[in-house]
């Protein structure tokens, strides 16, 4: 997949902004990452990659906001994700419906019985463990420390970014570069158009749902595609001033 070229408006914009930003923003930064280095032992810095623009793999940086086992645990929590679909039932099994319209009743594996006492087809349950949710999102993350807290819900974790926005990995407006793990699973039709659009600091997505809690993986993706159709600077400005209200949060994620 060839890599989009912002225009040279939009990439004027972000080596301006994002430079004057980091000047400014410095006594911020030093406070931010003495707090870091206080609370907990590990890195000030969190490096981790992330796929952008065109597929592009890049290393993201960020406040470390957890502590240094955080990745380690991260499939201990798997069940705790707020992406992760509830168990199909038998009919969701195309393979069951088939033997199902032949006779009455019949369905092409065992029956589980889930957690809810919601009764499962044993192969529709595979097939969705092996797909697995799209995004990963925990409320109230364990893993995160209280300097992190802080960072993540006033934004201050997220500063370090404008490194990556002055060396052109990704724009100050954008879709969200994704971890490997979630961007392998958006390369069908339906979610391939946001990979046209460049990775951003801010977006489309934060400022019309961050913290709410209640947007689904499909409304993400339509978000994503939507911001990929329209993406300019003049539409980069007015999200720009729609960020700062979304920056403080009161969800915990």
């Amino acid at each position: 997949m060839l890599t989009p070229r912002p225009s040279h408006a939009k990439r004027a914009f972000d080596i301006v902004a994002s430079a004057g930003a980091l000047v400014v923003l410095s006594p911020v930064l030093l406070l931010a990452a003495l707090a870091v280095r206080l609370e907990s032992r590990g890195p000030v810095f969190y490096a981790s990659w992330r796929v952008g623009a065109g597929y592009r793999r890049f290393r993201l940086f960020k406040f470390r906001t957890m502590y240094p086992d955080a990745d380690q645990r991260l499939k201990d929590l798997a069940h705790l994700n707020q992406y992760a679909a509830p168990a199909s039932a038998p009919t969701g099994c195309p393979d069951c419906a088939r033997l199902g319209a032949e006779a009455e009743g019949a369905t092409c594996s065992p029956l589980l019985v889930g957690d809810a006492g919601a009764v499962v087809c044993e192969a529709a349950h595979r097939r969705q463990q092996a797909a697995g949710p799209a995004f990963f999102k925990l409320q109230d993350d364990p893993r995160i420390t209280r300097v992190g807290r802080f960072l993540r819900n006033t934004s201050i974790d997220e500063l370090p970014q404008l490194v990556n926005v002055l060396r052109g990995d990704m724009s100050l407006v954008g879709n969200r570069p994704l971890p490997l793990y979630e961007a392998e699973q958006l390369t069908a039709d339906g979610a391939v158009a946001r990979w046209m659009a460049p990775a951003g600091l801010t977006g489309l997505w934060q400022v019309t749902q961050r913290g709410t809690g209640e947007v689904s993986p499909q409304e993400r993706i339509a978000l994503d595609n939507t911001y990929a159709e329209r993406h300019g600077l003049g539409f980069d400005l007015r999200l720009i001033l729609k960020t700062v209200p979304a920056l403080f949060q009161s969800e915990n994620v």
